[in-house]
């Protein structure tokens, strides 16, 4: 049976795949992480750079022994797969991403990182911040600073350029929903464009939040690129 990896996004953890794991274990034998400082996992005090993730995956897949597993990672899940497909080719059997942001410059990240201020959220929106601790623990407020300066490393030194993205040579679909206020259908289908291998999907109806993904349909866009039923 191959290996499926799924990879979840910022600020999320592992149980964000739970239906959909349990959709797919007839198929594959489905392989889940924390990245570092999600959930449970411990938060380093040196800053986290997305380079640091991508290691934690090449780690993850070394000490399980997944020579060519197939990936699904969610927004920034997808990013660090996408970075570890092209720094070791051959090593990855096939990539879906989903609502993966790839226009990543300074404006735009210090945007997002503006979003993540957990006095704000305190105040703002204390249900999510009541969200966010009860998933990663008393950590939640040092997670989110350190999520905002990593999106502000990545704006400056962005890892998927054109030119990276043009030598992944691996089946891949990049897939958006055409309601996500964080990532365009237009930096989404160029990316797309960039890879040989590379189809595109758009979700109807589909919001940015993995919770708000309707996992019927996700699960049948991956059922379709697999070629599975």
């Amino acid at each position: 049976m191959n290996d499926l990896i799924l990879l979840h996004g910022a600020l999320g953890h592992p149980g964000n795949f739970n239906d959909l794991s349990t959709a797919l274990t007839t198929h594959f034998k489905v392989h889940t992480f924390a990245f570092y400082g999600h959930g449970d996992s411990d938060l380093p005090e040196k800053p986290i750079l997305m380079q640091d993730y991508v290691d934690q995956l090449s780690a993850f897949c070394s000490t399980h022994n997944l020579e060519q597993p197939h990936i699904f990672g969610y927004s920034m899940g997808g990013y660090a797969a996408l970075c570890y497909a092209a720094q070791n080719p051959g090593k990855v059997g096939s990539l879906v991403t989903l609502a993966t942001k790839f226009d990543w410059n300074p404006e735009a990240a210090r945007k997002e990182a503006g979003m993540l201020n957990p006095e704000v959220i305190q105040e703002k929106v204390p249900r999510f911040a009541a969200q966010l601790e009860s998933i990663h623990g008393a950590k939640w407020r040092r997670l989110l600073h350190a999520i905002a300066q990593m999106m502000i490393d990545l704006g400056d030194k962005p890892l998927l350029t054109k030119e990276v993205c043009t030598q992944l040579q691996l089946p891949l679909q990049i897939m958006v929903g055409d309601h996500d206020n964080m990532v365009s259908l237009e930096e989404s289908r160029k990316a797309a464009a960039w890879v040989p291998q590379s189809r595109f999907a758009v979700l109807p109806g589909t919001k940015h939040p993995i919770e708000q993904v309707r996992t019927s349909l996700l699960q049948h866009l991956l059922s379709d690129f697999w070629n599975i039923n």
